[in-house]
């Protein structure tokens, strides 16, 4: 045999062996890439299904006291602010930044609203626009803090929130504006509590907000180029630099849309207890950060649905209702919600490690 021969022997028996061990590897690894890749890119199917499974436990546990359309939508009444707010969150996680000052925007816009109103004498409506403005604006200074300054979102959330949290006291002197007072003088503050029946169920306003805004803007990250970008930049803020990608003006965006989602937020929040408290929503941060991580959003950016979000605040309205019908001791509800923060964010991370 000739040496050629016998060269090209050995490179066909050693090409046969590299198939072999690549088709078994193909083989051991085919469900665990496949599965991999539906949750990288359906990241809301794992809140999905969590959500379907708590309801079906709950309804066979609780039978038609769980099932009937005014439960339901109670959970969906119970859940409306932090749905909004977890949506502006939501956007600026997916830039892989945190915003701990949206309860404090929520809260002081609401403040606006209603001082603007009864101690200035101003119309609801434009009360109103103002407490929406003056949500945007610090959201904008939150947004050139991060991308100008290029100050940790942590550390510049932070500090606004303890910024905003004490202003909100010092101006409204810690006064509450009753509800009897909005409804005989200014109806308008309350509009997102308005109620309507359909079919038995009983729907408000704010849940048909927040569920307009999931959708309005499950569509634009989606289908637009702002929203590309969004994800670009929570990606890799220096590679979406060089593909062109404005990222001053993307962070700037996120953090000024999510200053007003914030600011009808504490419009929603009047609505929903009636009257304007300045230390209403205290735990607004932590539940919306609960709503996104729960809803499958990465903390790391770039991936994620914000239609998640909204699985993630269910699951939380799901857990609180059901075990309370069932009698049990509100601290279950923590552990529970608890270990679905540590098990989300460990899907994420073998999400991670899977595709890497």
């Amino acid at each position: 045999m000739s040496d050629a021969n016998q060269h090209n022997d050995t490179f066909e028996a050693a090409a046969s062996r590299t198939e072999a061990v690549a088709h078994f590897e193909s083989q051991r690894r085919g469900f665990v890439g496949q599965l991999q890749h539906i949750l990288h890119v359906n990241s809301s199917f794992v809140p999905l299904i969590v959500l379907v499974a708590a309801v079906l436990i709950f309804g066979l546990l609780l039978g038609s006291k769980f099932f009937s359309p005014f439960a339901l939508t109670l959970i969906l009444q119970q859940v409306q602010i932090v749905g909004i707010v977890a949506a502006a969150q939501s956007l600026v996680i997916l830039t892989a930044g945190i915003d701990l000052s949206v309860g404090a925007i929520m809260v002081f816009s609401s403040v606006i609203m209603g001082q603007f109103t009864f101690r200035y004498g101003i119309p609801a409506p434009v009360s109103v626009l103002c407490g929406l403005g003056c949500g945007m604006l610090i959201g904008a200074l939150n947004g050139w803090l991060v991308s100008r300054v290029k100050l940790p979102p942590f550390i510049v959330t932070l500090g606004m929130w303890q910024i905003v949290l004490a202003t909100n006291f010092l101006y409204s002197a810690n006064e509450t504006i009753r509800s009897q007072d909005i409804e005989a003088n200014a109806p308008f503050l309350q509009f997102f509590g308005s109620k309507f029946n359909v079919g038995g169920a009983v729907f408000t306003v704010g849940v048909v907000f927040m569920l307009l805004l999931i959708a309005v803007l499950s569509y634009a990250l989606r289908h637009t180029a702002w929203g590309r970008h969004v994800y670009a930049v929570g990606d890799d803020p220096e590679a979406a630099e060089l593909s062109g990608v404005n990222v001053h003006r993307t962070l700037m965006s996120v953090y000024i849309l999510s200053g007003l989602i914030c600011a009808f937020a504490g419009w929603a929040l009047i609505g929903r207890i009636g009257s304007v408290s300045p230390t209403s929503g205290q735990l607004a941060n932590i539940e919306s950060i609960t709503a996104v991580v729960i809803g499958g959003i990465s903390l790391f950016g770039g991936r994620g649905s914000i239609l998640g979000s909204l699985f993630g605040a269910l699951i939380v309205g799901v857990f609180t209702l059901g075990l309370r019908l069932l009698g049990a001791d509100a601290q279950w509800t923590f552990l529970l919600i608890g270990l679905l923060i540590i098990a989300a964010v460990a899907v994420d991370q073998w999400i991670r490690k899977v595709s890497a």
